[in-house]
C-alpha cells in the first residue's frame, strides 16, 4: 500500500481552558483569606479595581444591599440578597455617570464619612493622669505627640517575648564566664519550637572547641531553666525535669517515667509490679503526670490562629423554614471604577496605554463576574445541603443522613468536580455550631432489609454514646458494639467499629477494663482514708 500526502477536514469538540476561564474554577476552591489575598494581589495589578470599605454602622443598617439601589459609578459584588434575584443581568454590571459625591455616598453608607475611618477625632481613649505626666509630649488628653501626631499609648503594646529571649534572659544570670555564655548560646540554638533539646552534643563540642563533658555540665544547669521542661531530649525527660522542680521525682515515679509504653497501653498489672505500688497509688502517680505539659515551649510560641468565618448562615424561620444567605463578612468588596476608566479613554493617550486599560477592564469585569458566581454556586450548594440534612439541624448528629458529591450535584445540575471545589474549606453557621460543608456528605452505612441507611458520622456518635455509658464491670468488646448495634437496624463489621473508635482515639476494651477497675479501686480505697480522686488534680483532702 502505497502512502501518498492528502487533506481530510474532521469536526472534533474540545474544551479549551483559557487563563480566565482557569482562574473562575480556582475562585471556587479559595478560602475567605485566601481570596482576599488574590484580591489584594489583582488590585496591586489592575489600577480600575478598588475595595469598597463598609463600617459597622453600614452592616447593621443594611449599607451593603442599599447600594444595590443607588446609580453608583462603579460595579459591585453585590450581597446575598441581590444574589437571590438569580443571575445578573448584563447591564447591571457596567453603569456609567458622574463621580459620586461626599453626601451621596453618606446617604449610600447611611453613615457619614467621618465614620468610615476607625479613628474617630470625635472620641479618644484617656490614660492615667500619673502615666501622662510622665510624657514631655503628652498632650494630656492620653495621647502622646511624635512628630506631630497623636497616639494612644493603650494602644502600644509590647512584641510577645519568643523563647529564645526567654532563655537568653536567663543565660546572663546562670553563666559567670563570658565563653559559658557564648556555648550556652549555642545550645538554646538547638531547641524546637516545643523547648526539646534537638543538637548532637559531640558535634556541637567539636564545633566550639569544648570537651563533651563540659557542654553536659552545661545543658544540665540550662535543664534548671523556667518553665520547667526546657532543654530535655525526650518526653521521659521533660516530664523528669518538671517533676523534680516540684519535688515529686520519687523512685516509683522514676520508674514509670522509664515505662512510659506501658502506661500508654494502661497496661497497669505491669506497672504496679515495676513500681511496687498499689492500685491508688499508680492512678495518684498517673494523674500527677496528667498535670505536667509535655510541650513547656509551645507557651512562648507567637503563632496566632486565624478565626474561622462562615461563609453561609442558617437560621430557622418562624413558620419552620430556613432561611438561608451568604455571610456578608465572608464577600469581598470590590469595585470597578468606570468613571476613571473612561477619563483616561477620553484623553489623549497612546494605543499601548488603551491596549493596556482594555485589557484591565476585561479582566476587571471577569472578575467581578467570577467572584459573584462564585458567590451564587456556594448559596446554590448550601441550599441543597441544607434540604437534605434537615433533620441533623432539628435533632442532632444522630439523625445525619448519608450524602455523597454525586447527590448534591444532580440535584443542582453541577458536575461533581464543582461541588468538590465549593465544598473545600469552606462553613456554615448553625445553631448547632460552625460545621465545614464536608462534614454533611457521610459515607452510608447498611441497614436492616427495609430500613433507610445511617452515616458514618450517626454511627461513630452512637458508638461513643455506648463506650461513655459503659461500666467498669461491663466495658463493651468491638463484638459485643457491633450486635448492640445490630439492634438498632444498623449492619456494620467489627473492624470497622475498630477503625471509628481508634480514630476517635477511644481505647480497646483491654485497656478501658485495666484503666476503669484501677480507678475505681483507687477510689474505693481513697474514700476510706478521707480522701476522694479527682481527674484533674489528683488526690483532694475532704472535710471531716
Amino acid at each position: 500500500m502505497a502512502l501518498s500526502p492528502k487533506l481530510d477536514l474532521r469536526q472534533t469538540q474540545s474544551l479549551v481552558m483559557t487563563p480566565l476561564l482557569m482562574q473562575s474554577i480556582r475562585l471556587l476552591q479559595l478560602t475567605h483569606i485566601e481570596l482576599e489575598q488574590f484580591i489584594e494581589q489583582e488590585i496591586e495589578k489592575n489600577p480600575l479595581l478598588e475595595r469598597l470599605e463598609i463600617t459597622d454602622d453600614a452592616l447593621s443598617s443594611g449599607g451593603i444591599n442599599a447600594r444595590a439601589e443607588n446609580n453608583l459609578d462603579r460595579d459591585y459584588i453585590r450581597s446575598d440578597s441581590d444574589i437571590d434575584g438569580g443571575s445578573p443581568d448584563e447591564t447591571s454590571w457596567l453603569t456609567s455617570g458622574e463621580t459620586t459625591s461626599s453626601s451621596s455616598m453618606s446617604d449610600t453608607f447611611d453613615s457619614s464619612l467621618e465614620n468610615i475611618f476607625p479613628d474617630d477625632p470625635g472620641s479618644h481613649d484617656f490614660i492615667a493622669g500619673d502615666l501622662a505626666s510622665q510624657w514631655k509630649s503628652s498632650t494630656g488628653d492620653g495621647y502622646i505627640s511624635v512628630g506631630g501626631e497623636n497616639y494612644n499609648l493603650e494602644q502600644v503594646t509590647a512584641a510577645p517575648v519568643t523563647i529564645q529571649e526567654h532563655i537568653g534572659e536567663q543565660i546572663i544570670f546562670a553563666f559567670e564566664r563570658a565563653e559559658d555564655r557564648l556555648i550556652a548560646a549555642v545550645l538554646a540554638d538547638q531547641i524546637d519550637e516545643i523547648g526539646y533539646f534537638r543538637g548532637d552534643i559531640a558535634e556541637l563540642a567539636e564545633r566550639v572547641g569544648s570537651s563533651v563533658e563540659h557542654m553536659e555540665k552545661l545543658l544540665v544547669t540550662m535543664q534548671g531553666f523556667e518553665p520547667a521542661g526546657l532543654f530535655a531530649r525526650n518526653l521521659a525527660e521533660c516530664l523528669r525535669l518538671q517533676l523534680r522542680a516540684r519535688k515529686r521525682l520519687s523512685p516509683a515515679m522514676d520508674i514509670l517515667l522509664g515505662n512510659l509504653e506501658l502506661l500508654a497501653k494502661r497496661d497497669f498489672q505491669s506497672l504496679k509490679k515495676l513500681c511496687r505500688v498499689g492500685d491508688a497509688e499508680i492512678i495518684e502517680m498517673l494523674r500527677e503526670i496528667q498535670l505536667l505539659d509535655p510541650k513547656p515551649g509551645t507557651a512562648f510560641s507567637s503563632g496566632i490562629a486565624d478565626s474561622i468565618i462562615p461563609d453561609v448562615q442558617v437560621d430557622q424561620a418562624p413558620d419552620g423554614s430556613w432561611h438561608i444567605e451568604l455571610n456578608a463578612e465572608a464577600l469581598p468588596r470590590v469595585l470597578v471604577n468606570n468613571s476613571y476608566y473612561a477619563t483616561i479613554m477620553k484623553a489623549k493617550t497612546s494605543p499601548d496605554e488603551k491596549t493596556f486599560l482594555g485589557e484591565c477592564m476585561q479582566n476587571a469585569n471577569w472578575l467581578i463576574r467570577s467572584l459573584d458566581q462564585r458567590a451564587q454556586t456556594i448559596l446554590k450548594v448550601a441550599t441543597e445541603i441544607v434540604r437534605q440534612q434537615e433533620q441533623f439541624l432539628l435533632q442532632g448528629v444522630a439523625y445525619l443522613k448519608p450524602l455523597n458529591l454525586r447527590n448534591v450535584a444532580d440535584a443542582i445540575g453541577m458536575h461533581e468536580s464543582t461541588v468538590s471545589r465549593v465544598t473545600a474549606n469552606k462553613y456554615m453557621l448553625t445553631k448547632r455550631g460552625v460545621f465545614e460543608l464536608r462534614y454533611f456528605f457521610n459515607a452510608a452505612i447498611a441497614a436492616s432489609e427495609g430500613s433507610e441507611q445511617h452515616s458514618s458520622q450517626s454511627v461513630r456518635h452512637q458508638i461513643k454514646a455506648l463506650i461513655d455509658a459503659e461500666s467498669p464491670d461491663s466495658v463493651l468488646s468491638d463484638d459485643t458494639i457491633v450486635e448492640m448495634l445490630k439492634e438498632q437496624n444498623i449492619e456494620i463489621a467489627r473492624r470497622t467499629v475498630a477503625k471509628y473508635r481508634e480514630a476517635m482515639n477511644i481505647a480497646s476494651s483491654v485497656q478501658r477494663r485495666r484503666e476503669k477497675k484501677a480507678e475505681a479501686c483507687a477510689n474505693k480505697g481513697n474514700l476510706r482514708s478521707g480522701f476522694i480522686a479527682s481527674p484533674r488534680v489528683g488526690l483532694l483532702a475532704m472535710g471531716k
